[in-house]
């Protein structure tokens, strides 16, 4: 950390508070969204794959304008959360929502690809053994898209790190309160001198991105090993 100065490394380490727990709380409904479009057959089946993926297609300034008119203190849910003392909008926990709904397709297609490769006959076959289907989950299917859990888990947060547009129309960019990585970088842009701070954290980001993905590909091909008992 003695290479970056107070406010890169007050910027780094907020990205990283801010996507662990956007990819904490994201990957439980990850999971559920993904077996749901992969396993079920419903109405709005198109309309929620739609949402899931919405967040890649437009830009992510409009994502950060809707969760501003959502969730800001005047919108419908974030007027409702301020009655209870919680408020996302210029938070670091807005930050995290943000980042969170950003990295959320990635992490579904993901898991949602590991539960596809999953041969439907095996949880069949455990559930006419007499196991709920909460338990064929657990016991069966768990265990054999873990590494696109996994996968997914680690390339959200890469994600997450990455997100700007969205971040930065919600919660804005108050030093050490949501100026993130991505908008540390274009706040140092901005001022005479900066160049070298902004370079740094180009650096340090290039580098998180290029270790996640290496750390996926590991990790992935480390527990699948272990899925299949080898």
């Amino acid at each position: 950390m003695d290479w970056l100065g107070p406010e890169e490394t007050q910027a780094l380490l907020l990205s990283l508070r801010v996507s662990l727990w956007a990819t904490l709380l994201g990957l439980p409904l990850a999971v559920f969204v993904a077996y749901a479009l992969a396993r079920w057959r419903f109405p709005g089946h198109a309309l929620l794959n739609g949402l899931v993926h919405l967040p890649l297609i437009l830009p992510p300034v409009v994502t950060g304008y809707l969760l501003l008119l959502t969730f800001g203190t005047k919108g419908p849910v974030g007027a409702v959360l301020q009655d209870w003392g919680i408020v996302l909008a210029f938070r670091w926990t807005g930050a995290a929502l943000a980042a969170g709904i950003m990295a959320f397709p990635l992490l579904v297609r993901a898991i949602r690809l590991s539960i596809e490769a999953v041969d439907p006959k095996l949880e069949q076959a455990a559930g006419t053994l007499g196991a709920s289907r909460l338990m064929v989950f657990l016991t069966v299917t768990l265990p054999l898209i873990l590494p696109g859990i996994v996968a997914g888990g680690i390339l959200g947060f890469a994600k997450a790190m990455g997100e700007f547009g969205a971040t930065i129309t919600f919660v804005s960019n108050i030093p050490g309160q949501t100026r993130t990585l991505p908008s540390a970088i274009y706040a140092f842009l901005q001022v005479p001198g900066g160049d070298a701070a902004a370079f740094r954290l180009v650096l340090v980001a290039v580098a998180v991105a290029m270790a996640a993905l290496l750390l996926s590909e590991w990790v992935g091909r480390r527990v699948a090993r272990r899925v299949a008992g080898q």
